[in-house]
């Protein structure tokens, strides 16, 4: 049966409702990515928060969408004072987990809390929109329409925020832009009221809506002091440098003496200690080839690295090779930082290659007497195809006769099924390998791998003026104990990101 003519909200409004499934359906994912995106920068494993927040975020929509039938009358104006709702606990959802994070006892309630709000109330809105909608729209149109807006909405958050949203304007300043979304909806509908007395019985949601966009607006503009004091208090030390890139949060603390790189929220170096950990990666392979003339470099683009492999004269190339072209930058221009790796950079013989390192191996046709491959530690799918087999075939292409290369594998003592996963990947890849450990005073126990294409030759002539390394403390690297054993592991493949999961569920249960 056709609705009767006039009934149901007027066209203008109409539209501006459908308009809303899409604004609803956006905004609740880019929440919700917020969310997973937070769960993983603070409490690391990342597989496990995500697929956490998706479960209860959709459980909370299924509950919002069970609850609207208890909504009889008046539907439009609860659809409004949701989206008020909406704007104000999803828009400062962000920069309250920041802030909350070192604050509270458990950080997972505030965390699931807000998911589970938001999901609820997202899920309200859908159910109530179609009603208002029923006398405007036939059955078959009405839901077509609606889930079509809702479903493009989801596309475009999902492409909007890791594309767009979280490169250019962060984590914090993306909660509050949607908020102002959601409020500015909800200010819209009102203002598209059939009359003036509809209007005035929704004065008080119209105040609400305006106080929030007012409160928005001021966390936005203050975004980047707020995540500044959150990660002051996330950090424990003065934050002197802080930016968002495209792939991710670089902040730079100092304490003292101590410069300390973190990565997304996890720590990359300890300038006190960091010559234990770049030592034992440059050094056992470049000691045992006897003329390293070619250096790749993958990761490492705090320079740390090329600033150990410029010790050997015989070197008159090294090729760095880093995805983020503001790290690199950061480490080359910044007086500070650039002393610390001895402005590397500025040295002729390097050169700096900004690109994905599996892309820019599988193009590659040169070969380097060593490669040090210093990736970050495989807490994501995009992280560990860098240590599949796949990856590591590329590698040994890249190989001169005679070379040697290292690969940084997490600690053999918290994650041992981790490491040696790295080791078992690498030797299915065709290499042979050594594995072995060195004690950092930041991270504790730290695992590396040595491989080659032949038996790997002895160590040569170490550069003078090392203050770790030793041919004692290399030949006794090799060496481990019990706890740190060989075990049976899989081999980490792009099909089953074996390393990912033995990651993330071994550094969950120490630090959790």
């Amino acid at each position: 049966m056709t609705p009767a003519a006039g009934s149901g909200p007027p066209p203008r409004a109409a539209a501006a409702l459908l308009l809303s499934a899409f604004v609803v359906a956006t905004c609740g994912l880019v929440y919700e990515l917020l969310a997973g995106t937070l769960a993983s920068y603070l409490l690391g494993d990342s597989v496990t928060q995500f697929s956490t927040v998706i479960g209860c975020y959709l459980f909370a929509m299924g509950v919002g969408s069970w609850c609207s039938r208890y909504v009889r009358t008046d539907e439009l104006a609860v659809f409004v004072r949701v989206e008020v709702l909406i704007a104000a606990i999803g828009g400062a959802s962000a920069a309250l987990l920041f802030l909350l994070f070192d604050r509270v006892e458990d950080f997972r309630l505030p965390l699931y809390g807000l998911v589970l709000a938001v999901g609820a109330l997202v899920g309200l809105e859908i159910p109530l929109l179609m009603r208002i909608l029923k006398d405007r729209l036939e059955f078959g149109d009405l839901v077509s329409k609606v889930l079509t807006f809702d479903y493009v909405g989801a596309l475009a958050a999902s492409l909007l925020f890791p594309l767009l949203l979280v490169p250019h304007l962060g984590l914090m300043r993306t909660g509050f832009l949607f908020g102002l979304l959601n409020a500015g909806v909800a200010v819209a509908l009102i203002l598209m009221l059939p009359d003036f007395r509809q209007r005035r019985g929704l004065r008080r949601e119209l105040v609400a809506a305006v106080l929030v966009i007012a409160a928005l607006l001021a966390g936005f503009v203050a975004a980047e002091p707020l995540q500044r004091a959150a990660e002051v208090a996330a950090y424990g030390d003065p934050v002197v440098y802080a930016a968002s890139t495209p792939y991710q949060r670089i902040v730079v603390t100092k304490r003292g003496g101590d410069l300390r790189l973190h990565l997304n929220g996890n720590l990359q170096f300890s300038s006190r200690d960091e010559y234990r950990y770049h030592e034992a990666l440059v050094h056992p392979v470049l000691a045992r080839v006897a003329r390293p003339r070619d250096v790749l470099v993958l990761g490492g683009g705090d320079g740390l690295a090329v600033r150990e492999v410029l010790r050997y004269p015989a070197v008159r190339s090294v090729t760095l090779v880093d995805l983020d072209p503001a790290m690199t930058r950061l480490f080359t221009d910044s007086p500070m930082l650039a002393a610390l790796n001895g402005h590397a950079f500025r040295d002729g013989r390097v050169r700096v290659v900004n690109a994905d390192a599996f892309g820019w191996m599988r193009a590659n046709r040169r070969r380097f007497d060593a490669v040090l491959v210093d990736f970050p530690d495989p807490t994501s799918f995009a992280v560990g195809k860098l240590y599949t087999v796949s990856f590591y075939r590329e590698l040994t292409r890249a190989l001169a006769p005679g070379a040697v290369a290292s690969v940084q594998s997490t600690s053999p003592l918290v994650a041992p099924g981790a490491y040696w996963t790295v080791a078992a990947t690498l030797e299915a890849a065709g290499l042979a390998t050594r594995p072995y450990h060195a004690y950092v005073p930041s991270f504790g126990e730290w695992g590396f791998v040595l491989a080659s294409l032949g038996p790997l030759p002895p160590l040569g002539r170490l550069p003078d003026g090392l203050r770790f390394l030793t041919p004692v403390t290399d030949r006794l690297a090799a060496v481990f104990p019990p706890d740190m054993a060989r075990r049976p592991v899989p081999v980490n493949r792009l099909d089953n990101q074996a390393l990912v999961r033995a990651f993330d569920a071994e550094w969950g249960a120490y630090e959790g």
